[in-house]
């Protein structure tokens, strides 16, 4: 494939001040005559051109999350960013507008959704388990030609062609989350191409499939006790947290989900199972200026209305109000399924249960079998586990919260720990990300990604 020519990329106008444009990748790198697919982007022009430093690209993570989406949301906190840079959202392979992986309609993917993912009696576990089998083979009969190549490495090579098309010598990228991962394999793979590159939420490339995700069921747990302790304490006090006022709201919680296992609350034509009700759940942990809703949720649901954990449930599966998804579930295990090879014998799973338990008495048994469709997967996986490096880059900035539910703490040190010369800095807080959560990090993020100031090792942020 011919190195893309600065410019080349046809922007036209979409709305609300943004441009959309693509760019031509080759679907498979090892044989790049193979043929190619578009990866969409979005561009909003930098606001003051005669600072212009070039071109901002952001990455929201996932995997599975449409980066340009994310920018038109995103784009009013990046207001400052926005003086000196183009921001550029941009739709990994496989995910929203480039190339997408499709695998269930919108009436299977509401049960696939629904099942309970806490396989303790066999006709569960052998639903679950044919779901699994049923999800992978849709995945194979909609996307079978682009399911092998949406790899990560393959991503951030994309990011190099959008690099080079944009204009831009060097990269300047925010990657949050799964953007992280993905900004960590670029490091690797084009060390020198980077101008200044931000870590927020970040992944520990190192982990097995498995280690990623007891870790991060025992993080959503943390989130789910400093939740619950918090209502505990604002029983009284403002602002006053209605789930603790009749009852310890730990066991209320958890006697609720036992009531959801038997018997699902009806919301209009669908059920609120206790796999949806735990969903809504770890979505509300996300960020702490949820927790008043998490709290009317569960209130509400105490009370035999399970529409509010619906609607959070909804919300974050991408589920539209004409009952359709966006692709960003079966994205994720398209991506996650070639990235981590996980157990393909069933009994691998099984003797997970009492490590999940203890890790995570809330969350862990319903993620103890959360990578079983991988074990079905039609592309066989290409990554590996490791540590990486990026021998040559400038100073990576990582920042992590201490306590992340989707990114564990643990990754950010562990990451900074195998790429020489970054710099972490460490947000004392609760919540998924950092950048507009706390002022100290913000700003921090802002003057390395602009100025190229960095902050001293070991810089510690309070949200």
């Amino acid at each position: 494939m011919p190195t893309p020519v600065a410019g080349q990329i046809a922007w036209t106008s979409c709305g609300g001040g943004f441009q959309c444009g693509t760019v031509q990748v080759p679907l498979d790198y090892a044989h790049p005559s193979a043929g190619t697919i578009d990866i969409a982007l979005n561009r909003k022009p930098a606001t003051v051109p005669s600072q212009r430093i070039g071109s901002l690209l952001v990455n929201p993570g996932g995997p599975g999350a449409s980066g340009i989406d994310f920018l038109v949301a995103f784009a009013p906190a990046l207001a400052y960013l926005n003086r000196t840079f183009d921001l550029i959202g941009f739709d990994p392979r496989g995910i929203g507008r480039s190339a997408p992986v499709r695998c269930l309609d919108g009436p299977h993917m509401d049960t696939f959704v629904a099942l309970d993912g806490v396989l303790d009696d066999p006709q569960e576990k052998a639903a679950a388990i044919q779901a699994d089998k049923d999800f992978a083979a849709g995945c194979e009969q909609l996307s079978a030609k682009v399911l092998p190549f949406v790899d990560t490495v393959s991503a951030a090579r994309d990011m190099d062609v959008m690099r080079a098309a944009l204009g831009d010598d060097k990269l300047t990228y925010l990657g949050f989350s799964y953007g992280t991962y993905l900004g960590e394999h670029y490091a690797h793979l084009f060390p020198t191409h980077i101008r200044a590159m931000v870590l927020d939420a970040v992944l520990d490339p190192s982990l097995s499939a498995n280690d990623l995700n007891i870790s991060q069921a025992a993080s959503f747990d943390q989130n789910l006790k400093a939740f619950l302790s918090n209502c505990s304490a604002h029983i009284s006090a403002a602002p006053r947290c209605a789930y603790a006022q009749s009852g310890d709201p730990a066991s209320k919680v958890n006697a609720l989900m036992q009531r959801l296992d038997t018997t699902p609350l009806a919301v209009g034509n669908r059920a609120l199972t206790r796999a949806l009700a735990q969903t809504a759940v770890a979505a509300e942990l996300y960020d702490q200026s949820t927790w008043p809703d998490l709290d009317q949720g569960l209130t509400q649901a105490d009370k035999g209305n399970g529409s509010l954990l619906m609607r959070f449930a909804d919300s974050y599966l991408m589920r539209q109000a004409n009952g359709t998804y966006a692709n960003e579930i079966e994205a994720n295990y398209a991506v996650n399924c070639l990235d981590h090879p996980a157990p393909t014998d069933i009994s691998a799973y099984d003797k997970l249960g009492s490590a999940y338990a203890q890790a995570a008495p809330f969350f862990g048994p319903s993620f103890q079998y959360s990578n079983l469709p991988c074990a079905y997967w039609p592309a066989r996986p290409t990554g590996q586990a490791g540590p990486l490096t990026a021998d040559g880059a400038p100073p990576i900035l990582m920042v992590g919260g201490t306590n992340d539910p989707a990114t564990p703490y643990a990754w950010a040190v562990a990451a900074h720990k195998q790429i020489a010369g970054s710099i972490l800095l460490t947000r004392n807080g609760n919540g998924h990300g950092s950048y507009g959560v706390s002022v100290c990090a913000t700003v921090a993020e802002i003057l390395y990604l602009v100025n190229l100031t960095l902050p001293a090792d070991g810089t510690v942020c309070t949200s």
